[in-house]
């Protein structure tokens, strides 16, 4: 959103910080995808919950037609409740516990990604015990390096996800030997923020080279799902308020070798755009070689920045005085607890909303409580 597109008249009398979604981007992103992907109607895309799980958030995009990816019992639960069809959950995670494997077969979610021969064998276990066939597609760990943030970063053979895809064939054979295990594909993901398409290009030349395998073998390939990774201009959230879709797709259209259905799960690709962290200037406070802007939103609301050093464009919208650099801080007993330094910004002065752009992804969906501070709360464009 432009700068002065923020409805602060609204903002008066709430309490910040707050997360404020322009779901009208929400809309005009997710029609973006389905323009993309017209010409292949079977492929699929799972909106990856663990990016924003906020209810309102989930149910418009399910009523887009959209799948869900799950990485807990929580988020399966969440996506039935937002309207998700069970038969488009996929559920991943590398750390399954025995009641999240039951919630997921009671529901009848689509498709189990597995991440190991241990995994499969206690899925069927379960399975079998109450009279179901699980199908699953293993995940494997395609040992490529994404051009992003390292702690972000999946598909590295020192990783603790998937299978080493030098070692899948005798996991494939045993799923297709056990009772309650429905062999349906392969899963791949090799992280996330991923603006580089030579990583997908890359994904999809170990893709064609593993299958190629697999089939001169007479094992089964059965469907792809990439995964996702996608990432977003956070530097230019007004200049370029959507990811690059059709680049993304069109690397998989061109140069993936299946006939198969192909899945995807997107995340941060999708909601990240149509979030912005709203807070408030508390005080202005002169250092010896710097001045610091402390804001009312701390680690505890975006802890993206103090996690991964993330970056998240930041505005004053209350000011269009002259430009200074500040280091916008938070209220947390860390010092850590900081969103940016040497920002610069409209003058600032106490009771200035400032915006924190690009969080709509890994923003709320990763608050918590910390200093026994509330959660923050949510308000959507009318």
């Amino acid at each position: 959103m432009l700068k002065g597109s923020y409805p602060l008249d609204r903002f008066d009398g709430l309490r910040t910080p707050f997360y404020y979604y322009d779901t009208n981007l929400l809309a005009l992103t997710l029609e973006t995808v389905r323009t993309a992907l017209q010409d292949r109607p079977s492929w699929q895309v799972h909106y990856a919950v663990k990016a924003n799980h906020n209810q309102r958030i989930l149910s418009q995009i399910a009523q887009a037609g959209l799948g869900a990816d799950c990485v807990s019992g929580g988020e399966i639960k969440a996506a039935l409740d937002a309207g998700f069809p069970a038969s488009s959950i996929v559920y991943a995670g590398v750390g399954k516990a025995d009641w999240e494997i039951d919630l997921a077969l009671e529901a009848g979610v689509g498709r189990f990604n597995v991440e190991s021969s241990a995994e499969l064998r206690i899925l069927s276990e379960r399975a079998a015990a109450k009279g179901l066939v699980a199908p699953v597609s293993l995940r494997v760990n395609p040992d490529i390096g994404a051009h992003t943030l390292a702690g972000i970063t999946t598909g590295l053979a020192e990783n603790k996800f998937g299978i080493y895809h030098g070692a899948l064939e005798p996991v494939i054979r045993e799923a297709l030997e056990l009772p309650a295990i429905r062999y349906c594909g392969l899963h791949f993901h090799i992280g996330s923020q991923i603006l580089d398409m030579s990583d997908f290009v890359a994904l999809c030349n170990r893709i064609n080279d593993l299958t190629t395998r697999l089939e001169r073998l007479r094992l089964p390939v059965g469907d792809i799902n990439v995964g996702g990774g996608l990432g977003i201009e956070y530097e230019h959230p007004n200049h370029l308020p959507i990811a690059d879709f059709n680049g993304y797709f069109g690397v998989f259209k061109r140069l993936l070798g299946t006939r198969a259905d192909v899945h995807f799960e997107l995340g941060r690709s999708l909601v990240a755009p149509c979030g912005t962290l709203i807070t408030r200037v508390l005080y202005v406070k002169e250092g010896v070689a710097r001045t610091f802007a402390i804001v009312d939103a701390g680690m505890n609301d975006l802890v993206r920045p103090a996690m991964y050093h993330a970056y998240h464009r930041i505005e004053n919208l209350s000011s269009d005085g002259p430009e200074r650099p500040y280091d916008v801080v938070g209220p947390i007993c860390e010092s850590s607890d900081v969103f940016g330094k040497g920002v610069v910004l409209n003058e600032c002065r106490r009771g200035d909303y400032i915006a924190i752009r690009s969080a709509g992804a890994y923003g709320e969906s990763m608050a918590s409580t910390y200093n026994c501070r509330a959660l923050p709360g949510a308000v959507f464009t009318e």
